[in-house]
């Protein structure tokens, strides 16, 4: 049988930053990989100087649309939005906006997803953690929908008229872009020689523990197709940023994988290598 794998994000190029080469992996090996994106990230901001236009802030929407459309084709997925509205990131004391995804009520934010869950069957539902990973409403948001849509698309009696009911196998959280990552890779990067450019962002970055770490996907033959899946997000990522500057030959002996946490069903002892351990037809 096909297995079909299922990744929840908030906004578009998210799917690119986080686990894209486990993405990328499972499509080549003949899962379904399908991208759940909330929102169509239409109050993100401009993150790349060399595409900040008059032009490209007034399509702003549609640009995001083919910069998606695009990285999907570069990952070999399926990709779909769930036509909600960004959130944007309210300044401290701001209001959410009327009607955005953050501000609905979970009902009416999860019942998109309950509907794609029905209708793509997935054995396999990767999002985020209840930080969002970081403290984005959407993040925060996805995740929460992500939970209700888990369990509520198994129950006939909940989301009437979404189809028929299908209860996923296995919920991960994404555990990438960890400060063991960062840290492991500017280690490794000194090691050999070379500057490391990750100093700056590992000042940043919490000292506190990581999710725990259950499974990891070897994946780094892959790190390439990631990179370029990200670059097609020109609004949003500049070839400039730090994490684009260590040698990928450097992260492939340091890091060749991408780290999750199972959230269900409770992690077995020892750890996973596929997110597909334990799945059933």
């Amino acid at each position: 049988m096909t297995f079909r794998l299922l990744s929840v994000h908030a906004h578009p190029d998210d799917e690119s930053s986080k686990g894209a080469a486990t993405l990328a992996r499972y499509a080549a090996e003949g899962v379904e990989v399908l991208v759940a994106t909330c929102t169509g990230g239409e109050r993100g901001d401009i993150l790349n100087p060399a595409v900040d236009t008059p032009e490209t802030r007034a399509d702003l929407p549609a640009v995001r649309r083919r910069e998606m459309a695009a990285a999907a084709e570069i990952l070999g997925i399926r990709q779909r939005f769930l036509g909600l509205v960004d959130s944007g990131l309210p300044g401290e004391g701001e209001p959410l906006p009327d009607g955005c995804f953050a501000a609905l009520p979970l009902s009416q934010a999860a019942a998109p997803l309950v509907t794609l869950i029905r209708e793509f069957r997935p054995h396999v539902v990767i999002t985020y953690d209840e930080t969002g990973g970081y403290p984005h409403p959407d993040h925060i948001r996805t995740h929460e929908v992500t939970l209700e849509a888990f369990t509520a698309a198994a129950d006939p009696a909940r989301y009437p008229g979404t189809g028929e009911p299908w209860q996923p196998q296995k919920l991960y959280y994404q555990a990438t872009l960890s400060r063991a990552w960062f840290q492991a890779l500017h280690d490794a990067t000194r090691a050999a020689g070379e500057e490391s450019a990750l100093t700056d962002v590992l000042a940043e970055l919490p000292l506190e523990p990581a999710l725990p770490v259950t499974t990891r996907i070897r994946c780094e033959s892959h790190f390439a197709t990631r990179d370029r899946a990200l670059l097609a997000h020109q609004t949003q990522i500049d070839p400039a940023h730090p994490f684009f500057a260590h040698a990928r030959e450097i992260e492939r002996k340091a890091w060749p994988y991408e780290d999750y946490h199972l959230a269900h069903p409770t992690p077995p002892a020892g750890q996973e290598d596929d997110l597909f351990t334990g799945v059933t037809p």
